[in-house]
């Protein structure tokens, strides 16, 4: 049987209670057998590992990598994800790095085929990855009952790996906008209007920076890793989504909420 978290409510008293009983949910999806099965296959296998043609032989492997990324949905397009793992990250014309998604980059530069050699026989691996599996399958699994669940989930992962991937502060927006599930919180938070994303990048970012500043007090993205503004800026996402989503709020009570969120 497919574990199902249990989500209690929408908006941000759902995130609550989710927040809440977290750990002993993720405890449960762990020990699910599917989940079980996955990671035992793939501690006890990947290390064989050495080429891309060994991983894109074995699904079973290819599924557990591409879901530690979210990267679910690929599992089909093989030439693509050939490609994305053979060219490696170093060059900057590297096919990874020439995607607008940032998590094909980060994917290939993880299995290491095409930089530096393959990372996969490293002793802690395993370990490094099938962490990052069980959280993003169990955010998908989140993700089929709410989906803004979902991406709050993600935040703090998605944040952490922008900033250490991009330590210059400066360019860092950037990252953001290259990472979907990421850029999806700011852009509600911030209330940007659909189509924002079609205007010239730079543009963008700056408009990111500016709107930050004046809704939470820092135009860096690096603050967001703190806590208590990481949940501020949570809040401010469900509550904005919930009430795009929802024709039960007043005018005068979704500005209300608003309010009290960005505080």
């Amino acid at each position: 049987m497919t574990f199902q978290p249990v989500i209690a409510g929408t908006g941000y008293a759902g995130w609550r209670f989710l927040s809440q009983t977290l750990p002993a949910q993720q405890q449960a999806f762990r020990e699910s057998t599917v989940v079980a099965n996955a990671t035992t296959y793939f501690r006890a296998n990947i290390g064989a590992v050495r080429t891309v043609d060994d991983l894109m032989a074995d699904r079973r492997l290819l599924t557990v990598a591409l879901g530690a990324f979210g990267l679910d949905d690929d599992i089909g397009n093989t030439a693509f994800i050939r490609k994305v793992l053979a060219e490696g990250t170093l060059s900057d014309d590297a096919f990874a790095n020439r995607l607008s998604d940032n998590r094909y980059a980060a994917f290939s530069r993880e299995l290491g085929f095409g930089d530096l050699g393959a990372r996969t026989g490293l002793f802690f691996f395993a370990d490094e990855m099938l962490s990052r599996y069980e959280a993003r399958q169990f955010e998908r699994a989140v993700g089929e009952q709410n989906g803004d669940m979902r991406l709050a989930l993600n935040l703090g992962q998605a944040l952490s790996e922008v900033t250490s991937e991009i330590p210059n502060p400066a360019t860092q927006w950037f990252g953001v906008m290259g990472n979907p599930p990421l850029r999806s919180i700011f852009e509600k938070a911030l209330g940007f209007p659909a189509g924002f994303g079609s205007i010239d990048i730079d543009q963008q970012r700056e408009a990111f920076q500016d709107r930050a500043l004046a809704t939470f007090g820092t135009d860096k993205v690096a603050d967001f890793a703190e806590p208590q503004l990481q949940e501020r800026l949570i809040r401010l996402f469900l509550i904005r989504s919930e009430a795009a989503d929802s024709n039960s709020y007043s005018s005068g009570a979704t500005a209300l909420a608003l309010l009290r969120a960005a505080r």
